[in-house]
C-alpha cells in the first residue's frame, strides 16, 4: 500500500517530470482516496477505461494521455463531466504522464518499443525537446523492408502504414512513438535507413522518399502500449500493488 502523494512523489522523481515542458500536466491529475492498493494502467483515460476501473474496483488509474490539455475548452460539460463524475464520485486517483513517459531510457515508451523490435539503440536525436524524444538503433543483422514490416507487425498486432524509401535494406533504424512524424528530418540527418512513428502526415511521405529512408506509421495507440505497462509493473514491484493494465484498443 502507497498513499496517492507518496505514489505521485515516486514517479516524478523516477520519470524526472519537472524536466519537462509539456502539452498537458503530468502527475495527480484528479485526486481521489489518499491509501493505493489497486492500480490499473491503460494508455489513454477514456470512458471505457475508466468504467473498467471502477468494475475492477481500481484506487487509482496510470494513464499515458490523461485530462487537460493546453488550448483545450476549460468548461466541464458533455464527456469530461462524465469522465470527471466517474473518477471524483468514486475516489479513484487519475496519473497521467506523456512526455516523460516516452523518454525514460527504461520504462518509456521508446524503450520498451525498441527492445520488443530487437532494435540495438545507439543514442538519440534531436527532436526540439529539452530532453530528446527520439532514439536510433541497429538490428543485429540487416533485413529487407518487407521483412522489417512484418516483424513490426507481428509486435504490435497490425500492419503498419509504409513509405518505401528505395531499395536498401534495413539495418540502421530511428524511431519515436506517437504525433512523432515531424520529427522524420531529425531521424535523417543521423544517416538512419528507416524511420518509425506512431502517426502519418502527408508530408511524412514526400520527406521519406526525397530523403531516401523507409518510413513507417504503426499506430500512436499502438506504439504506447508499452511504456504504462512497464511502468505501473514497476509501481507494483515497489510498493507490493495489485497491478493490472486494459488495453481499449484504438485504430488510431
Amino acid at each position: 500500500m502507497v498513499t496517492n502523494q507518496q505514489l505521485q512523489s515516486t514517479i516524478d522523481d523516477l520519470l524526472n517530470a519537472g524536466a519537462f515542458s509539456d502539452y498537458a500536466p503530468n502527475g495527480l491529475q484528479v485526486e481521489g482516496r489518499r491509501e493505493v492498493k489497486r492500480l490499473l494502467s491503460g494508455v489513454t483515460a477514456s470512458q471505457a477505461l475508466l468504467d473498467q476501473a471502477l468494475a475492477w474496483d481500481a484506487d487509482a488509474i496510470l494513464v499515458h494521455h490523461g485530462y487537460f490539455w493546453r488550448g483545450e475548452d476549460a468548461r466541464v460539460v458533455g464527456m469530461k463531466a462524465r469522465r470527471l463524475c466517474t473518477l471524483l464520485g468514486h475516489g479513484i486517483n487519475l496519473f497521467a504522464y506523456h512526455l516523460p513517459l516516452d523518454a525514460h531510457e527504461k520504462l518509456g515508451n521508446n524503450a520498451r518499443l525498441g527492445a520488443l523490435l530487437g532494435i540495438e539503440p545507439e543514442g538519440r536525436f534531436d527532436t526540439g525537446t529539452a530532453v530528446p524524444l527520439g532514439w536510433h538503433g541497429r538490428l543485429p543483422e540487416p533485413m529487407s523492408l518487407q521483412a522489417f514490416v512484418g516483424r513490426v507487425e507481428d509486435v504490435l498486432g497490425r500492419r503498419p502504414t509504409v513509405v518505401d524509401g528505395g531499395e536498401h535494406v534495413v539495418e540502421r533504424v530511428a524511431w519515436c512513438t506517437g504525433a512523432a512524424q515531424g520529427f522524420i528530418d531529425g531521424a535523417a540527418d543521423v544517416g538512419v535507413d528507416l524511420y518509425l512513428s506512431g502517426e502519418i502526415s502527408e508530408p511524412t511521405v514526400h520527406v521519406a522518399r526525397e530523403r531516401g529512408l523507409h518510413y513507417l506509421a504503426a499506430g500512436h495507440h499502438a506504439t504506447e502500449r508499452y511504456g504504462v505497462q512497464a511502468l505501473g509493473e514497476h509501481l507494483a514491484d515497489q510498493f507490493g500493488l495489485t497491478h493490472r493494465f486494459v488495453d481499449v484498443d484504438s485504430p488510431a
